[in-house]
C-alpha cells in the first residue's frame, strides 16, 4: 500500500524538518481533493483532479491509491467518467493514510 523506501528517499533529500512540512501540506491538498471526490464533481473535472492525487500520491508513495487515480485519470480521458468507483479510490486513500500515519513515527524516529 506505501512505499516505505520512497518515503524515507524523500525523507532523505529534503530533511526531517523540510519533510514533515511536506507531509502535513500534502495531507491538507489531497484532503481537498478527496472531500470533492465524495461530493461527486462533474465528470469533466475528474481527469484533472485524479491527476492531481496521482502525483501527489507519488511522491509520498501512497502506491495503491496512486495506481487508481492513474487508471481513473485514464477513464476519464477516454470520456467513461462514469465508471471510475470514486469510493474505492476514496476508501484506498483512507487505508493508505491511516497506514502512513500508524507507521511514520516509527520511520520518523530512526
Amino acid at each position: 500500500m506505501i512505499d516505505w523506501n520512497r518515503v524515507t528517499q524523500l525523507r532523505d533529500e529534503i530533511g526531517a524538518e523540510d519533510f514533515d512540512e511536506v507531509v502535513e501540506i500534502f495531507l491538507e491538498e489531497v484532503e481537498e481533493e478527496i472531500a470533492e471526490l465524495r461530493a461527486n464533481p462533474a465528470p469533466e473535472t475528474l481527469e484533472a483532479k485524479l491527476h492531481f492525487l496521482k502525483g501527489s500520491a507519488l511522491n509520498l508513495g501512497f502506491d495503491d491509491f496512486s495506481r487508481l487515480c492513474k487508471d481513473g485519470e485514464l477513464t476519464a480521458a477516454r470520456g467513461d467518467a462514469t465508471d471510475i468507483d470514486l469510493a474505492h479510490i476514496v476508501e484506498t486513500y483512507t487505508s493508505s493514510k491511516t497506514e502512513f500515519l500508524g507507521e511514520l513515527p516509527r520511520l520518523t524516529s530512526d
